[in-house]
């Protein structure tokens, strides 16, 4: 299922079918296939496999892997205890380590073995070519795949517990780890080349928080957008796990935690954070609505006594936060992602075997009851001519024209003239102006009969 990287080969050898080989029967066969990885990219909800850290300490492991750290990748859908148990089937006499700190020397200079092993977090490392927002199904490929670099967090109590509010003195120390090639690769598994770590204070392990909540509700709802057959149940849980205070109890330990008097005294080089912590706190409200908005319209009538009362939560968490931090709107974002079409276009035409152009058509004429003007003008309503080419003709033809050339002259001005009526007002009905981008020239020939 890894189509992104199916296509990039395919790219390779369309060039050779296409430019080398010249063979368009499998050259038309591989961009059918392309079009199809490119829909699944958007349409197929891909599992997201699991990686694990994996240490292998003691003097009893082969020298290759002897007090060396590696990332491992998960199979699809497997548990850490799984993937345990799988690893302790190729070394059994090797011991568990029941923590998750970097061992002593006393454990790396003994003669046994020890494997420590828990679950690390990818970092996303988004490719250059995506210089502005894509959508999320094209995102979550990368925040599994082509990664190098994994962090493990790891919660530390500093100073005084406060039984009331455990946020207020929760560190997180994060280590880093950077392995020697981006995973997956030739191998499902990698050595830890670097490590670094480094602390996250309270206020700013608050901040990731609400932005990941923030980023999760608004990548379902890309989703839901996107696909409206997904089941509701996963919508259901996230949105009321933070409307109802009953189940999470929402960013309320936030407020006591770093919105006092006290705290702002006490630290006030965190005022930028603050600020900072109180607007993501007030754009979860949007985000909130419109996950609302496509649950209730999803929602089974089974279902919708616990709607009503997530609408309610929601009603009154709505208040309480614009009232105290603003009101925040995506609606530019809802339009951004819609996108817009030109709503007209001027096109010229001109028909086969003739070197005149015949007319300028303005796209809403096509809807118009209009019948058409002249011969293949197809119900286009018709601008003034363009200058006619001289045609060469023989000095006969010529002469023999020149009888009927005044009569002629007079009903095409009069015709031309009528045309030029009927097209303004045509063009001045819509709104377009002919210094738009959306202008394009188009040119086709005709014999007239």
């Amino acid at each position: 299922q890894m189509w992104e990287e199916a296509i990039a080969l395919g790219k390779e050898l369309a060039e050779q079918y296409e430019n080398e080989m010249f063979d368009y029967e499998q050259l038309s066969e591989l961009l059918r296939k392309q079009a199809q990885f490119y829909e699944n990219i958007v349409k197929v909800i891909r599992p997201k496999p699991d990686y694990f850290a994996v240490g292998y300490y003691g003097q009893g492991f082969p020298t290759f892997i002897r007090n060396k750290v590696f990332i491992y990748r998960g199979k699809e859908y497997e548990r850490r205890e799984d993937f345990e148990a799988r690893l302790l089937t190729q070394f059994p006499n090797a011991e568990k380590m029941k923590t998750t700190s970097p061992p002593g020397e006393d454990i790396k200079t003994s003669s046994g073995q020890y494997i420590q092993c828990f679950t690390v977090k990818p970092k996303l490392d988004l490719p250059s070519k995506f210089h502005r927002p894509v959508s999320e199904q094209i995102v979550s490929f990368y925040r599994v795949n082509e990664v190098q670099r994994f962090e493990y967090s790891r919660p530390v109590r500093k100073g005084e517990k406060n039984p009331d509010n455990e946020f207020a003195n929760m560190w997180i120390e994060r280590t880093i780890y950077v392995t020697a090639y981006k995973l997956p690769g030739i191998l499902r598994w990698f050595e830890v080349k670097s490590v670094f770590m480094v602390e996250i204070s309270p206020l700013e392990n608050a901040i990731e928080t609400m932005q990941l909540t923030n980023d999760k509700i608004n990548n379902m709802v890309q989703q839901h957008l996107n696909d409206p057959n997904l089941p509701i149940n996963p919508l259901s849980m996230l949105l009321n796990g933070i409307v109802d205070p009953a189940v999470m109890g929402g960013f309320a330990n936030y407020e006591k935690a770093f919105f006092t008097e006290k705290y702002m005294h006490e630290h006030p080089e965190d005022h930028d954070k603050i600020e900072k912590l109180k607007d993501l706190i007030a754009w979860q409200i949007p985000f909130l609505a419109e996950g609302i908005r496509i649950h209730g319209e999803k929602v089974t009538e089974a279902l919708r006594p616990f709607h009503e009362r997530m609408e309610a939560c929601f009603r009154q968490l709505k208040d309480k936060v614009e009232k105290q931090y603003g009101v925040r709107a995506i609606l530019a974002g809802l339009d951004e992602r819609r996108g817009s079409r030109p709503r007209s276009m001027v096109r010229s035409f001109t028909m086969p075997s003739s070197s005149r152009p015949l007319s300028v058509a303005s796209v809403s004429s096509l809807s118009s009851d209009s019948t058409p003007s002249r011969p293949g003008s197809d119900g286009f309503v018709l601008e003034p001519l363009l200058p006619k080419k001289m045609h060469s003709r023989s000095q006969d033809k010529l002469d023999k024209d020149d009888l009927d050339k005044d009569k002629k002259e007079k009903k095409k001005e009069k015709r031309n003239s009528k045309h030029q009526e009927i097209f303004d007002k045509e063009f001045k009905s819509t709104d377009i102006s002919l210094q738009q981008a959306e202008a394009v020239i188009l040119s086709e020939t005709v014999t007239l009969l």
